[in-house]
């Protein structure tokens, strides 16, 4: 296995960084891991490994091997766009229900906290290696956020079980690492994108609120040839 650059030993750096692989093809499928292995070529412990394997079984891209390894998973393209057209249906789902029943202030401050943050983290133009988890973290608690308002289990349920599929989860952010520049950007349309759900919300806007979430789901698979990434070679929002 070729060495593998991970910025620290957080599980979240370790899972960003396995994630891309996966993505990059440079772990291919039916390729076998194990954690001391991956543990030396990241230059981290075998904790955060073990904790990335894990996180990368739940969504759909490793399959235990063995009583302690894994290997990688076969998925086609097609099954990815599959995963996000359903992720994005569910979730503008969500929202319009939300707009239309209309927001608590504990939710409405938590969507509102979780975009300051991502101003924050943009605001001096440009990633880091670290940006990706802190990302990562304020995505997963918006969606999050959006999907457990409702008064209903159902949606959020179906939404985890979809999470299952491979980069299917609104958590799988896989940015290329050697093209920051341009993930930044991409990161950009979707803070945008938040913005805009948030903007729906407020007016009570259910069909707006429901359409911008349905193509927010594409912003990672597909935004990213804007700005010169290859197709599906990324995901973030």
């Amino acid at each position: 296995m070729d060495p593998i650059e991970a910025p620290n030993s957080d599980s979240g750096s370790v899972v960003a960084t396995l994630r891309q692989r996966i993505v990059e093809g440079a772990l291919a499928a039916g390729e076998r891991l194990a954690e001391i292995p991956v543990a030396e070529s990241l230059g981290v412990s075998r904790t955060p490994v073990r904790l990335a394997f894990r996180a990368l079984e739940q969504e759909g891209l490793l399959a235990k091997a063995g009583k302690r390894g894994y290997e990688v998973r076969s998925f086609s393209e097609a099954d990815v766009r599959s995963a996000i057209e359903v992720r994005g249906t569910l979730e503008g789902l969500a929202v319009r229900h939300l707009a239309e029943r209309g927001m608590t202030a504990a939710v409405h401050d938590t969507l509102r906290g979780c975009i300051e943050d991502g101003a924050a983290l943009l605001a001096k133009g440009h990633l880091s290696d670290d940006d990706i988890g802190r990302w990562s973290r304020l995505n997963k608690r918006f969606h999050d956020t959006l999907v457990q308002s409702h008064e209903s289990r159902v949606i959020a349920d179906a939404i985890a079980r979809n999470d299952h599929l491979p980069l299917a989860s609104a958590s799988s952010i896989a940015l290329d690492r050697s093209a920051l520049p341009a993930e930044y950007q991409k990161l950009r349309i979707a803070q945008l994108q938040h913005q805009l759900v948030l903007d729906a919300l407020e007016r009570r806007e259910s069909a707006r609120a429901e359409m911008l979430m349905r193509e927010h789901a594409w912003v990672g698979f597909r935004y990213g040839q804007l700005f010169g990434l290859p197709a599906g070679a990324s995901t973030a929002g």
